[in-house]
């Protein structure tokens, strides 16, 4: 019984940290469920997300492994002010060393807040143009939208202001 309480108190301690380890793993694996969950979704909100014909991003979906690393070269792209393309010629033959060497390979350095954005997993998938106000799209986006932090947020009247939007229904 002494022995079972010690295992039960040994992973008891365990669980939070490995909870808290995810960062960049537990998001990209999120993603990968949302995106299994409705593809054709998925590659809309990537091209939205990101400004990318659906056809691009079909073709790097293709070229991946995994969903989630279309996700990451549409991002890292962003980061780095490249094409998917080169990002693409990047991931390719250094995949297996990870997206932090692939994010240095692309000029983003470490110790800066795209970096740490991207090893801490601060990332935000949310289909929705990053160049709206209001959208998490953007690495270290926030609620407050692009207006100068006021919370003039897009979407027509349904932003993320503080009920300063106007609805034309």
């Amino acid at each position: 019984m002494k022995r079972i309480l010690s295992i039960l108190a040994v992973v008891a301690l365990l669980v939070p940290a490995a909870a808290f380890a995810g960062g960049l793993e537990v998001f990209l694996s999120n993603v990968n469920v949302q995106a299994r969950a409705d593809m054709p979704g998925f590659s809309v909100g990537l091209s939205t997300q990101f400004g990318v014909p659906v056809t691009q991003v079909q073709a790097v979906l293709r070229t991946v492994h995994e969903p989630a690393d279309a996700f990451m070269v549409l991002q890292l792209g962003q980061m780095s002010h490249r094409p998917p393309e080169s990002v693409l010629a990047v991931y390719q033959p250094n995949r297996k060393k990870g997206w932090g060497a692939i994010a240095k390979d692309l000029g983003i350095k470490p110790g800066s807040a795209e970096f740490h954005a991207l090893k801490n997993g601060d990332l935000h998938f949310t289909g929705r143009n990053a160049g709206r106000g209001g959208d998490r799209g953007e690495v270290g986006g926030s609620d407050h939208g692009n207006g100068g932090g006021k919370g003039h947020g897009g979407g027509n009247g349904h932003g993320g202001g503080h009920g300063k939007g106007h609805n034309k229904s």
